[in-house]
């Protein structure tokens, strides 16, 4: 017994020391031959698990670490590693019976903190991702990557100076790092050029790529903007997008395909067709389907509804996108395609309800209204209105040339890389506007930024009418929530609503004139 013990030993420790040098094979060897020297130790099953997540084999995960926690319900790493797996194809509910079971148990682990506190904001729980964040901070201080995703967690929760010197301490270690200027110039409005200047001589001092300055171009861009150097700014987001192009694999005509695709199948005839299997869940609960393109208002109007006392927010999910693949039965990486809209817009459309009620559960509290705020569900009311008859739909709008303007300028959005992209998507995402406006009508409640910001009770008071919600007072206070915010606006939803942003693009107005003149000859308006 003691030489199967010794073996057991001595195997373990060489594969995981494969496992840090990336060596799965060497690990899986290793996992086999324990298993085989003891069918009941739960380490060759949790080697085998890790083996398969490397591989992309999920099932195979879960089935490993759910073996090796069910022999040794006190491994913690088997539980973490099983919630990541389950969290990963949306079985939501039983990622948080994990974690909650377990995270007081990973006093010691370091890594398994940080793992546990990413999945929570993941899971959009950035409260509770917090202190464990903090922990695995005190128990393994100075590592990179566990203070970035401390910083980053900070800035969801509002944390902004918390953040700010984080990502100073960072750059002061590793004055190169772009991605932390990046995230640093993201936190407040500069006021002067001492960041800038350090960016400037980061580019002057590596001599990178243009595709490895990326975030930089970005970020030097922001700050050119703050101070009103308009044209210098300009200058950056187009070295910025112009980079991206030339290394991303894209071509905006395929989400152009998708829109067409999608006006072509989600008509007023599928929309009014009956037929359904699938018994519904209780719905006891309202969702609020706030949509547009991104950086027209969207976490604005999230944050004020979210402040009245009868709703409660779910924030940004991929939930329903996922669904609609899923209930596709297509198989592939792409996020979303033609060909999955069609085979879903045959299948039962309550699978796209029960579903998303179920996955969406674990989010709420016992408030019957509830928002969901992922801008690009605008491809999805057809499946919204059909799955959820009692549901309300936001849709926001902006000016056109301020909404290209603001994507433009960000790091986020495939289609607006270049200005001849985002033309294109924007004359396509505007049909698609059209479209749902003539087959659901009043079922969607269409609100201007613009209005939005310059009469903010007035529209406040309208729009929570139009909800059949009272005006509350925290509505207009939206700035005082203090609950998470994981979107590009995270910084801005801590300010009051203003007018600065409106008709921004002006400044920019030379270098945007081919983006005006093609929105134009399209007939959209964009004075």
């Amino acid at each position: 017994m003691n030489h199967v013990n010794s073996n057991l030993s001595r195997f373990s420790a060489i594969a995981r020391k494969a496992v840090q040098a990336g060596d799965w094979a060497a690990v899986s060897m290793y996992a086999n031959r324990i298993t085989k020297l003891a069918k009941k130790n739960p380490e060759g099953y949790f080697l085998s698990g890790l083996v398969a997540k490397a591989a992309g084999k999920g099932v195979k995960a879960m089935a490993a670490f759910s073996k090796a926690l069910s022999l040794d319900a006190g491994r913690y790493d088997a539980a973490i590693e099983l919630a990541n797996q389950y969290a990963i194809v949306q079985r939501h509910g039983e990622t948080l019976r994990l974690l909650k079971r377990y995270e007081t148990h990973l006093g010691n682990s370091p890594l398994y903190l940080d793992m546990a506190a990413n999945i929570y904001s993941r899971l959009g729980l950035h409260a509770r991702a917090w202190p464990l964040y903090q922990k695995a901070n005190e128990l393994q201080p100075g590592l990179d990557m566990f203070q970035a995703n401390l910083a980053a967690s900070a800035v969801y929760l509002g944390k902004i100076k918390q953040a700010k010197t984080i990502y100073q301490g960072l750059l002061a270690r590793h004055p190169n790092h772009q991605r932390n200027h990046y995230e640093l110039s993201r936190l407040e409005k500069v006021e002067d050029s001492s960041h800038l200047e350090q960016m400037l001589e980061v580019l002057n001092a590596t001599r990178l790529p243009a595709e490895k300055n990326i975030f930089i171009y970005y970020a030097i861009g922001k700050e050119l903007e703050d101070l009103q150097r308009w044209q210098e700014a300009f200058h950056y987001y187009k070295l910025a997008g112009d980079a991206v192009t030339q290394v991303a694999d894209y071509d905006v005509g395929t989400d152009i395909e998708l829109i067409d695709k999608i006006i072509d199948t989600c008509n007023s005839e599928w929309l009014s067709a009956s037929g359904s299997k699938a018994a519904p869940v209780k719905q006891s609960k309202t969702p609020i389907f706030i949509v547009g393109l991104p950086r027209t208002g969207t976490t604005l109007t999230e944050r004020i509804i979210s402040s009245h006392s009868q709703v409660e927010s779910a924030e940004e999910t991929y939930i329903l996108q996922n669904l609609i693949k899923r209930v596709s039965g297509i198989q592939s990486k792409d996020t979303m395609s033609s060909a999955m809209i069609s085979a879903a817009a045959k299948k039962d459309v309550k699978l796209i309800a029960n579903g998303y009620l179920n996955a969406v559960d674990y989010k709420l509290s016992d408030k019957s209204i509830f928002i969901e705020k992922y801008p690009e569900n605008y491809l999805y009311l057809g499946f919204i209105a059909k799955a959820f008859p009692d549901a309300h739909i936001i849709h926001l709008r902006r000016n056109p040339m301020d909404s290209c303007f603001a994507m433009y300028k960000q790091s986020f959005f495939k289609y607006a890389y270049t200005l001849e992209s985002l033309g294109r998507y924007y004359v396509a995402y505007d049909r698609l506007r059209c479209h749902w406006q003539e087959v659901l009508g009043n079922r969607v409640i269409e609100v201007e930024y613009e209005s939005l910001v310059a009469d903010q009770e007035g529209q406040i008071r309208s729009l929570l009418g139009k909800l059949g919600l009272d005006f509350e007072q925290a509505c207009l206070d939206f700035d005082q929530n203090e609950t998470p915010s994981a979107t590009a606006s995270a910084v801005q939803v801590r300010e009051k609503a203003h007018t600065r942003s409106v008709n921004k693009w002006k400044n920019f107005a030379s270098e945007l004139q081919p983006l005006k003149a093609y929105l134009e000859n399209a007939g959209i308006c964009v004075d």
